[in-house]
């Protein structure tokens, strides 16, 4: 497979959970074992648009149990004798390969996976302006070995809070920071403002007024019902992201 791979260095690893949640888009090759009328093989595609079952394959780094997954669209490009090429947007998890290999079935000739490219994971794609290749890295890495500017780093290496860009966020208040910080819940005195799209039970990221990240929590209520709330919890800590006493502390610890 190529295309589209986030890397991250240091802390920063903290945050690959957060690419577990978000939406992934391929360019596939799929090879037909017979031949297929075009019209029928468009047909079976649409039908997968939806949320299906998968059973991992045999070589796969999870446990082979069935789980589902959603594909968002599946867009048909050309055939080209028995290879058939598609663009697919699909749920973080999904498993081209044994996707390839389901369409085969149902077309009725079988299919295997000839080819991948990752064109987007998460808010990264091929078309970012801040998509680099392993070339330029190798060339911005010796320039900034030769001249140590700072500035040079940024080119090829972006904040941690880039990977949130399709994550619901909540901002809170400065006084709340370092309590999150030691690993308290959200609750809401300490919330200032939240996205709409909010559902219950999905990952949030929570940030500082200047966009710094502090956690990945999961919240335990929408938007609307958070907007409401004068007391009680609002996420329940995933990942504490930012060391503690990067804020001063003004909360009260119990006696001892």
């Amino acid at each position: 497979m190529t295309g589209v791979l986030p890397i991250t260095l240091e802390d920063s690893t903290k945050v690959v959970q957060a690419f577990l949640y978000s939406g992934k888009e391929y360019i596939c090759v799929m090879k037909l074992h017979g031949d297929a009328e075009e019209i029928r093989i468009r047909r079976v595609l649409t039908e997968f648009e939806d949320e299906i079952f998968q059973r991992p394959p045999l070589r796969s780094s999870v446990k082979r149990q069935l789980r589902t997954r959603r594909i968002y669209f599946i867009n048909y490009i050309e055939t080209d004798g028995r290879n058939v090429l598609f663009r697919v947007g699909c749920e973080g998890g999904t498993y081209i390969r044994k996707l390839c290999y389901d369409v085969g079935e149902i077309i009725g000739v079988g299919a295997h996976m000839q080819e991948l490219r990752r064109t987007r994971a998460g808010p990264f794609s091929e078309d970012s302006k801040t998509h680099v290749t392993l070339h330029d890295v190798a060339y911005y890495f010796g320039e900034w070995q030769e001249k140590q500017d700072p500035k040079i780093l940024r080119k090829f290496i972006q904040p941690m809070e880039s990977a949130f860009g399709l994550i619901p966020k909540i901002i809170v208040r400065d006084s709340a920071v370092d309590a999150l910080c030691h690993g308290a819940n959200l609750t809401a005195p300490g919330v200032l403002s939240v996205e709409s799209h909010i559902k219950k039970e999905t990952v949030v990221a929570i940030l500082t007024l200047k966009g710094e990240a502090i956690a990945l929590a999961k919240a335990n209520m929408a938007t609307e019902e958070i907007l409401n709330l004068n007391h009680g919890t609002v996420a329940t800590l995933e990942r504490v992201l930012m060391p503690r006493g990067t804020y001063p502390k003004v909360w009260k610890s119990g006696n001892k």
